[in-house]
């Protein structure tokens, strides 16, 4: 099995709705993300929402027009698997989100 790690992406203005919606519609979102997080079972090793970050470079840090808001860790046998794992992630329905996936690799001194 590999593990991958998923970037959730949402834009400033998505943001700015999710902090601005009914606390019925704030419950509605997470038992979604719940249900997700349950049909993965075992493969979900690891998720978390992240306070507001930024870019940084050699020139300084600047903040992300799309801000990673959530990241999580799955473990699947390959790169379809992981993304047949998100295929219904209820994040892909929300205007101004998206997800990236990356395959982790073992170091050299690993």
């Amino acid at each position: 099995m590999q593990k991958f790690l998923v970037l959730y992406h949402a834009s400033a203005d998505t943001m700015q709705a999710m902090m601005d919606s009914t606390p019925e519609d704030m419950q509605a979102v997470m038992a979604a993300w719940k249900a997700w997080a349950d049909r993965c079972g075992d493969a979900l090793v690891e998720m978390s929402p992240l306070s507001p970050g930024g870019r940084m470079t050699a020139a300084g840090s600047s903040a992300n027009e799309m801000g990673v808001v959530t990241y999580s860790v799955l473990q699947a046998e390959d790169m379809d698997a992981a993304q047949a794992l998100l295929a219904d992630h209820p994040h892909l329905g929300v205007a101004g989100c998206g997800i990236e996936v990356y395959g982790t690799m073992s170091l050299p001194w690993q």
